[in-house]
């Protein structure tokens, strides 16, 4: 761990405002509710709840979120400067912003003429004057204020003097915060240091820094805030926000309090980083993004040969911080690059002893390549490959066989109607089980067929079901009788797992796949129990 100047840096979320900007993010009035009560146990010291004058659910936000008991957070309710020509205590947007109810307000303003000039149309003396009465006003009423100066980095490289004028008229009335934001998200940092430092030899109030990412520099802009003078950092979780997101804070926190030594969250919050990240995605029923930093699955997954080996020497040879830090776990992956080493960790990972030189993990790895090469996956598939490991390691009967299976459909043209049915025999225990079963395509009707089969003599198969099914046709140049890789996705409830199957055969694919998942489960779930299921006879 990096260390740099202890000083405090506040973090203002603006995930239910902001974020919700972001091209299919939605969040209904239970999810934004939801979503303050986590910041508020992880310690965000400012949750930006909406604009009270926007739409109703912001305004029914506002009265239910009053009732909530928060710890550490602080609800900001955001708008903008008075209009102009309307006085600051007649302007309806101010009137709801107060009834609002919050100790704090953010509102904005224009920084660059451009906006002054061509989308106010005011002139550059009527602004500063929407500026300094708008947070003169607020201040009267007892408010903390958040000034966010729209634009101020585009609108500094226009024309330095008069961009600070309107961060020092927002001071000069008594702002709490004075955020510059880098609206249109095209800086580069040494543009923000430079304006950053400037603002903070200035102006007296605290400040702050908004980052947009049409770069791809929204989280490095931040942090060079900070290293310029700014003490607060606006963002969004898992950086939602408008066209290519805002900064964000998932990766902006851990930097500050790993990389530069900055109190951010309270003691041992940074550990349910990914809990948040993953937390704030399932709410907005959006799939995590296995590269994020720090949080993703894939951050510290480990494939190349090389890198493993040195991996199971020394973790920190090819990772930049610990995974537990910030919640995650190391992940060593196994495939057509693969050596022993891999093969070795993911075994240990498993519970499971080997040794780089045991004539096992030579014949494991031999295989894995050889189904690679076939078509298999296992990177997304570690239930198959743990299968293959114990079967190849531990030897052990299966809890049941297939006998034979019979997939057919059946379509009536003229109701535009169609039936899939599944029959399938097995021996379980020394008995023959025939079973039928329909469903929604062959897929469907197989799986119903298999569980129907199984679940006299394994009750708790109840329990699972199939989440997600991929389908990636392989070498498609082959047209109808290319291989078919299936991924099935499976979960009990508690915990999820992915197997696969390979055929020119899409059902024979899908049935190895769906024979995986159920032949995972009933392992993991007699290692659990300490005890041994009955197998097939």
């Amino acid at each position: 761990m990096q260390h740099g100047s202890d000083e405090a840096v506040t973090i203002y979320d603006t995930t239910l405002r902001d974020g919700a900007q972001a091209e299919n993010v939605h969040f209904s009035l239970p999810d934004k509710l939801r979503i303050v009560r986590k910041l508020d146990e992880l310690g965000i010291a400012y949750i930006e709840g909406g604009w009270p004058g926007s739409n109703p659910k912001d305004l029914a936000f506002f009265r239910e979120v009053s009732t909530v008991p928060l710890r550490a957070s602080r609800i900001v309710a955001f708008g903008s400067t008075r209009k102009a020509g309307v006085a600051v205590d007649q302007d309806p947007q101010i009137r709801m912003l107060l009834d609002a109810g919050t100790k704090a307000v953010a509102v904005f303003g224009k920084t660059w003429l451009l906006h002054v000039r061509k989308v106010l149309r005011v002139t550059p003396e009527e602004n500063l004057e929407m500026i300094r009465e708008t947070i003169a006003f607020l201040k009267s009423c007892g408010k903390e204020v958040v000034y966010d100066a729209e634009h101020a980095f585009d609108g500094y490289q226009e024309d330095p003097a008069y961009a600070l004028e309107c961060l020092e008229a927002a001071s000069e009335a008594g702002a709490d915060w004075v955020v510059l934001c880098d609206t249109n998200g095209g800086s580069l940092p040494e543009k923000i240091t430079e304006l950053t430092a400037l603002a903070a030899r200035k102006i007296s109030s605290r400040i702050g820094i908004h980052t947009h990412n049409d770069g791809e520099l929204a989280v490095a802009n931040a942090l060079a805030a900070v290293q310029a003078g700014a003490t607060q950092v606006q963002g969004t979780i898992n950086g939602y926000g408008e066209r290519t997101g805002n900064c964000n804070l998932i990766s902006a926190i851990a930097n500050l309090e790993i990389k530069m030594g900055k109190r951010v969250l309270p003691p041992g919050a940074l550990s349910r980083l990914q809990e948040l990240s993953y937390f704030v995605d399932e709410t907005a029923n959006l799939a995590p993004n296995p590269r994020a930093p720090f949080v993703g699955r894939c951050a510290f997954a480990h494939k190349g040969g090389t890198h493993v080996n040195a991996i199971g020497k020394l973790f920190r040879s090819y990772e930049h911080i610990e995974p537990e830090i910030v919640g995650n776990r190391r992940r060593i992956l196994v495939g057509e690059l693969s050596g022993r080493s891999n093969i070795v960790l993911k075994a240990k990972e498993l519970g499971l002893t080997l040794r780089e030189d045991d004539a096992r993990t030579r014949e494991a790895l031999q295989q894995v390549k050889e189904m690679e090469g076939k078509g298999y996956e296992f990177e997304a598939a570690d239930a198959s490959f743990e299968l293959l490991l114990r079967k190849r390691l531990l030897p052990y009967p299966p809890f049941f066989q297939l006998v034979e299976y019979h997939v057919s459909i059946r379509r009536f043209p003229a109701k535009e109607y169609e039936v899939s049915e599944a029959t399938v025999k097995l021996s379980v225990k020394g008995e023959t089980v025939y079973t039928v079963a329909e469903g929604d395509g062959p897929i469907h009707a197989l799986d119903q067929a298999l569980r129907g089969g199984l679940e006299r003599f394994y009750p708790d198969l109840a329990r699972v079901s199939l989440r997600d099914y991929k389908v990636r046709i392989l070498g498609p140049m082959a047209g109808t009788g290319a291989v078919t890789r299936v991924l099935v996705e499976s979960s009990d409830g508690s915990i999820s797992w992915t197997t696969v199957g390979v055929s020119t055969n899409i059902v024979e694919a899908s049935w190895e796949a769906l024979v995986d998942s159920i032949e995972y489960w009933l392992l993991r779930l007699e290692r659990l129990a300490g005890a041994p299921l009955p197998k097939a006879g």
